[in-house]
């Protein structure tokens, strides 16, 4: 896991920790039950089974077929999704860009 990932599932975990303290406190101060509504997250949740796409894996598949000759196809591919250069591109779309990159044939 990245450590970002990491973070954010502690920033997570404290927001529901701090929801339930709360909860506690105030039953301890009126001493009559509170209803708890589900903590809102601003975090993105990950899909559980979905692996996190690397920069790396994306320069190593666009470098691949790059090399075999669709160098304008993987430029197309990188300012389908908003950069110039493969750095500038948002690392949400990685997965969608090895998609395209798949598919990717000499004609």
């Amino acid at each position: 896991m990245s450590k970002i990932k990491l973070l954010l599932d502690v920033v997570s975990d404290m927001r529901s920790l701090a929801d339930s303290i709360q909860a506690v406190a105030d039953v301890m101060a009126g001493n009559e039950p509170v209803e708890t509504k589900e903590p809102t997250s601003t975090v993105k949740e990950l899909e559980p089974n979905k692996k996190e796409i690397t920069l790396e894996e994306v320069r190593a598949k666009l470098a691949e077929k790059s090399q075999a000759g669709l160098t304008a196809q993987v430029r197309e591919i990188i300012q389908k999704y908003g950069g110039s250069k493969l750095s500038e591109v948002d690392p949400k779309h990685y997965a969608d860009m090895l998609k395209d990159a798949e598919v990717l044939r000499n004609e």
